[in-house]
């Protein structure tokens, strides 16, 4: 008898740890830097089922805790699959997910350590989300306070003075807009017949407007513009004819000889007209009995 109840306080003690004698099982080990209240007897799971249980939680020399798991499913998974401890409310809860890496082929055997992991719980989401917040929150308080102090500092009696003071000029400006706006009114309402015109013939103008700019708009100012540019290129070569000295005008312009005969031509005109004013009678006469015309010296001569 007392053997048998010996026999039953281990076998009931083992299975409170969640370690069940009568069955086979592994165990496989994982190393954390801290456990986030993971205790003895917390599930061990593989995609949400439960397959074993942890069995034991050691602390090393390095203060590493080392997690003994205890798994009862005979599922097979690699030997770089994560143990990540999961879960957990307010009142704590975790437990033990055993994530399979299936691109290794190399199996996990019993007493090998896997890579431990810890998934961020909802007391640590909250405080990620929280932080930030709370900084912030603390951040926009502080300006706050010292917006409200430079309004204090800036809302001095002399400013309030002077804020009524503009705030009763606003409603002078106010009431002087609306009185103008009032005979603005007024007069529009007296020259309505007037602007009533006015509109017409603006309206006038703008269908000839349009009537002209149809017209425009039929006139071939493709044609017109290649009837310039032949007569820009007439106009060019006549120009270059005349550059040239091909012509009676080309040689006129570049023919220096001839500048200067003319020059001398007109010279000459000059001096036969000034001598014909001065004495007619050598180029015009009438004689009854007949006279001998005098030899002609040149005006110069004769101005002598």
């Amino acid at each position: 008898m007392a053997i048998v109840a010996i026999a039953l306080l281990i076998f009931g003690y083992n299975f409170l740890k969640g370690k069940n004698l009568l069955e086979d099982s592994r165990t496989f080990y994982a190393v954390y830097d801290q456990v986030e209240g993971l205790s003895q007897s917390s599930a061990v799971t593989i995609n949400g089922l439960q397959i074993g249980s942890v069995t034991n939680i050691d602390i090393r020399k390095d203060a590493k805790l080392v997690v003994s798991m205890n798994i009862k499913n005979k599922f097979p998974f690699s030997k770089s699959s994560v143990a990540e401890i999961y879960g957990g409310n307010l009142i704590g809860g975790k437990s033990v997910a055993i994530v399979p890496d299936f691109d290794n082929k190399t199996l996990a055997k019993p007493g090998d350590t896997l890579h431990g992991k810890i998934e961020a719980g909802l007391l640590e989401l909250v405080n990620d989300r929280l932080t930030p917040l709370q900084k912030k929150i603390e951040d926009g308080v502080s300006s706050v306070d010292t917006l409200l102090n430079s309004i204090n500092y800036i809302m001095d009696n002399n400013t309030n003075k002077s804020l009524k003071n503009s705030i009763l000029k606003f409603n002078k400006t106010i009431n002087t807009l609306s009185s103008t706006s009032s005979d603005i009114n007024n007069l529009i309402k007296d020259n309505s017949d007037e602007f009533t015109n006015t509109m017409g013939n603006l309206s006038n103008m703008s269908e000839k407007f349009n009537t002209i700019s149809d017209s425009l708009s039929k006139i071939e100012f493709n044609k017109v513009v290649n009837e310039l540019e032949v007569t820009l290129a007439q106009v060019k070569s006549i120009t270059k004819k005349i550059d040239d000295g091909d012509g009676s005008l080309g040689q006129l312009i570049n023919d220096k000889d001839m500048y200067t005969n003319l020059e001398n031509a007109t010279k000459e005109m000059e001096e036969l007209l000034r001598d014909m004013k001065m004495n007619p009678k050598r180029y015009v006469h009438f004689s009854v009995f007949g006279k001998k015309n005098r030899e002609y010296k040149g005006a110069d001569e004769n101005e002598e």
